[in-house]
């Protein structure tokens, strides 16, 4: 009676993960990937002691996470690069990924509101275009400092989630790289208040370079979604 049981049990719990992992990959799959790249002054700060700077340290991950976006968005993702200024490439294939970062320095600002603003007006144009995949995009920035107008990031967060239809159409998942603790409580608040101060759904998480050692990249992009 026990080992019956206890085999029922086993197989309950195998049905709870096997439908949870179906879902999960239904959710990120016909889905639009853009990635944010942080390339202000602050990326060329070497916080190690191997003499790597945040921008070095930053490609791999990087190129793991383009890699991952477009096995689910095979027909290209979008990639940004931004510091006082933006610079958008459309269409990305991981190959392209590391010819972005030769074609870039770190310098500059940071000026995180106007990137956002046009990663999300862009899909909003997408979707009402019919252009858009339909289980909506995600957009992944990654960043080491706080942005020069926090307001500014704040009401473009909030105007985008008034735009939504449904909490999982747009996420937004914030990879700090480096150990600034201001940005980490910036970002922190971003995971935690955006509903509190207005946001119609709650679509951002955020996470560390260095928790992002200890999780798969279907994690991550799961997380973005299901925050």
């Amino acid at each position: 009676m026990i080992s019956e049981w206890l085999s029922l049990l086993r197989t309950k719990r195998y049905t709870i993960r096997t439908q949870k992992y179906l879902v999960e990959k239904q959710a990120m799959q016909e889905r639009d990937y853009t990635l944010i790249l942080d390339k202000s002054g602050s990326m060329s700060i070497s916080d190690g002691t191997d003499g790597r700077t945040r921008w070095e340290i930053v490609q791999e991950s990087t190129l793991a996470l383009a890699r991952k976006c477009e096995q689910l968005d095979p027909d290209g993702i979008t990639v940004y690069v931004f510091s006082g200024k933006f610079k958008r490439y459309d269409d990305v294939t991981s190959a392209k990924v590391s010819q972005i970062f030769l074609e870039n320095d770190p310098m500059g600002r940071t000026n995180l509101a106007a990137v956002l603003q046009d990663a999300t007006e862009n899909y909003f144009r997408r979707k009402a275009a019919g252009e858009a995949k339909p289980n909506g995009e995600t957009i992944l920035v990654i960043t080491d400092g706080e942005p020069d107008d926090r307001k500014a990031v704040f009401e473009t967060i909030i105007n985008a989630s008034r735009q939504m239809e449904r909490d999982e159409e747009l996420a937004i998942s914030l990879i700090q790289v480096g150990n600034d603790r201001e940005a980490t409580q910036f970002l922190k608040a971003l995971d935690d208040r955006m509903q509190t101060v207005g946001a119609k759904f709650d679509i951002c998480d955020t996470v560390t370079l260095e928790d992002m050692e200890d999780m798969s990249i279907v994690e991550i992009l799961t997380n973005a979604i299901v925050d």
